[in-house]
């Protein structure tokens, strides 16, 4: 038998099959990966995803516009911040995330994940989604305008006119139309919203309620019925309040929506119109739905907007009253938040935290 030496010339085509194969078995584990995600991208889930969003200073500028801006008015200059907060929402109608962005917001510690119908009522479009964003944007600001205003001392006219009435409210509806304008209620001179809202304190769910109106330049007075809602009196109305400015405000937020910015935009106006830098400076925060009486009222995404608050600098955040629970033990590092529950708390609130005197305060989390 004879021997033979094989050369590495031989050995050569042996070793090139070998990492042909793994280059097979390398490129298939690709494509089936690139498949999965691309699958992924394409399978839409019933879920919202809620992260915290811009923190934009109503006394500076934002998208490269001046936030606020008024005119007829004398304004003062002012420093510091006054951050309204977002939420950046990817899902709801029209708009489902991908089974991917679903995968990634579970590792994502600021992301909190809802079901759609959660957040949502059946058969909302995406239109009607971005038509009551932008229609309670509209009147956060029109309430922040006219609390604004009145509490730098500016008289500002108002007329209460009814925009509807309940259909369980059958006495009512016999009675009145809308278009009319309410001018007392048992007697009182009804002059605006916050003396509606007094007026309507006094009465005992149950009783009626004269009430005097006008229609088409006409005295009318009604007794209407009350029943009990959250043990106040109600009538069944929904109210449109009117109200004339005495000077012009202008507010460019881009696409922004939703009501939660009442508050800092009151906040910001009342700044503007009165003498020296509410915020002594710095750079302070919040949210919450302004209305015309002056309330503060509770608004949704609250744990992503301290976060938003804090990344985007301030130290101290003004919250709803009533969102004060969902933040226990969800406060950012260095930020401090509090309790508002009027504007006259939240102006009285800025003005301690710039001066430093904020012992005592009330506080959430």
């Amino acid at each position: 038998m004879s021997s033979r030496t094989v050369d590495a010339a031989e050995r050569r085509p042996s070793r090139w099959a070998s990492m042909r194969t793994r280059t097979k078995v390398m490129l298939a584990i690709f494509v089936v990966v690139l498949l999965a995600v691309v699958a992924g991208f394409g399978i839409k889930v019933p879920y919202v995803i809620l992260r915290p969003g811009p923190a934009p200073n109503t006394l500076g500028t934002f998208e490269g516009k001046k936030v606020l801006t008024l005119s007829g008015a004398k304004t003062y200059p002012t420093s510091g911040g006054l951050h309204f907060t977002t939420v950046s929402m990817v899902g709801g109608p029209g708009n489902r995330p991908s089974l991917i962005e679903y995968g990634l917001a579970k590792l994502d510690d600021h992301a909190q994940i809802y079901e759609e119908s959660q957040l949502f009522a059946p058969q909302t479009t995406r239109e009607q989604v971005q038509q009551q964003n932008e229609a309670e944007m509209t009147g956060s600001q029109s309430s922040a305008e006219v609390v604004a205003a009145r509490q730098a001392g500016y008289d500002v006219p108002e007329m209460i006119e009814i925009a509807g009435i309940s259909d369980s409210a059958n006495e009512a509806k016999k009675l009145l139309r809308v278009k009319d304008v309410i001018v007392s209620v048992n007697g009182v001179k009804i002059a605006d919203s916050l003396s509606l809202q007094r007026e309507m304190k006094k009465v005992t769910p149950g009783q009626k309620v004269q009430l005097g109106i006008t229609r088409g330049g006409k005295a009318m007075t009604f007794a209407v019925p009350t029943t009990k809602v959250d043990d106040r009196a109600v009538m069944g109305l929904t109210l449109n309040p009117k109200a004339t400015m005495p000077f012009k405000v202008n507010i460019s937020v881009g696409d922004v929506g939703g009501p939660s910015a009442g508050t800092m935009f009151a906040l910001a106006i009342y700044d503007e119109l009165t003498p020296g830098a509410l915020t002594g400076g710095k750079q302070i925060a919040g949210t919450g739905t302004m209305d015309s009486a002056g309330d503060v009222g509770a608004i949704g995404g609250i744990r992503e907007k301290v976060v938003g608050a804090r990344q985007a600098g301030a130290t101290a955040f003004l919250a709803p009253a009533d969102n004060c629970a969902e933040l226990k033990g969800h406060v950012p590092n260095g930020l401090d938040v509090y309790r508002v529950a009027t504007i006259k708390d939240a102006i009285s609130t800025v003005e301690h935290v710039a001066d430093g005197s904020t012992q005592g305060l009330p506080r959430c989390g």
